[in-house]
């Protein structure tokens, strides 16, 4: 005889049907499979695989922890589906009837089995699940009057606030700081759902798609790579191949901070052949100043520094005046 209570642990973000071979297993041969308020998409993959799922929501708590007990103490092997919520209460119910049933005879065997983990990444599928409730009919009425436009701002000082936390090498702040602006990026993707007719998973898809095609050394049976600088000079290539046709500075962002947006543009000349320092000398016409700040972006490519975190590092080393 069995005489075993088995609570089975799943990830709520595991798809309907994807358990291990034991936890199937086990489903399998139970006498009784209870659970509370299952999903119907959970509750159709038990039925396909032939395993009969019975809703006790509408009993207490108490009653349930009785219940599998005492049943599975008469030799019966039976099966807790675990809900999402944890089953608040059934662990300290289940022990107290174990311990009452211990007293006149031996209590069933209870284990717990995890039948499903949640994937790297996992956490994600919850945060683009909250931000459709917000956008939904329901939701929050400031999250749905958003748009592209409105947001900008705040895809804009999220962006910022990263930047500032990797330069502190403060990692709560980066981890925090990080999750704001992951929440721009798919409270975005959201909006577009709406307006343009793709989600997230077109941005995921795309954004996939291109990491692999520009990355043949890893991805490619044929491609290899030794080192970084050939990686970079790889990426470069391939992407001058995809944007064949674009003419000019097109697709560099002009909301770019004047340093970064100067490097991108002479980076862009110097690729192209151009003589930069005659470029300089054309764009400045005649502005000294100008020109010394162009030369100082030049200086900064031909050093392989970045002028506008160098700028920025040594303003954070200003000292402020005293009052």
């Amino acid at each position: 005889m069995a005489a075993r209570v088995t609570v089975l642990l799943t990830s709520p973000r595991t798809a309907p049907g994807l358990l291990s071979f034991p936890a199937w297993e086990r489903l399998r041969a139970a006498d009784a499979v209870l659970a509370a308020d299952p999903d119907p998409a959970w509750q159709e993959a038990f039925s396909q695989a032939g395993v009969s799922l019975e809703d006790v929501s509408g009993v207490p708590v108490a009653l349930r922890a009785g219940r599998l007990v005492e049943e599975a103490a008469d030799g019966r092997e039976l099966v807790w589906w675990g809900s999402e919520d944890g089953d608040p209460g059934l662990t300290d119910a289940l022990a107290e009837h174990l311990s009452r049933r211990a007293v006149a005879s031996r209590p069933p065997e209870v284990e717990v089995l995890t039948g499903s983990y949640d994937m790297p990444g996992a956490r994600l599928l919850d945060l683009v699940a909250v931000m459709d409730t917000l956008r939904s009919p329901g939701g929050c009425p400031w999250d749905a009057e958003q748009t592209h436009t409105s947001l900008l701002p705040y895809l804009l000082e999220e962006a910022h606030e990263v930047i500032e936390a990797v330069e502190s090498d403060d990692a709560a702040h980066l981890e925090e700081e990080l999750g704001d602006l992951l929440l721009q990026v798919v409270f975005h993707a959201r909006v577009a759902q709406d307006g343009y007719g793709f989600g997230i998973d077109e941005v995921a898809a795309g954004i996939v798609a291109k990491l692999i095609r520009r990355h043949p050394h890893v991805f490619s049976a044929a491609g290899s790579s030794s080192s970084a600088a050939e990686v970079e000079e790889t990426w470069e290539m391939l992407k001058a191949t995809e944007k064949a046709g674009r003419s000019g500075f097109e697709g560099i962002p002009a909301t770019l901070p004047a340093l970064a947006r100067a490097q991108k543009m002479l980076g862009r000349l110097s690729r192209a052949g151009v003589d930069v320092d005659v470029a300089v000398e054309k764009a400045s016409q005649g502005d000294e100043l100008a020109a010394a700040l162009l030369r100082v972006v030049v200086l900064a490519r031909a050093s392989g520094a970045d002028a506008e975190a160098s700028l920025r590092a040594a303003l954070g080393r200003l000292v402020p005046p005293e009052q």
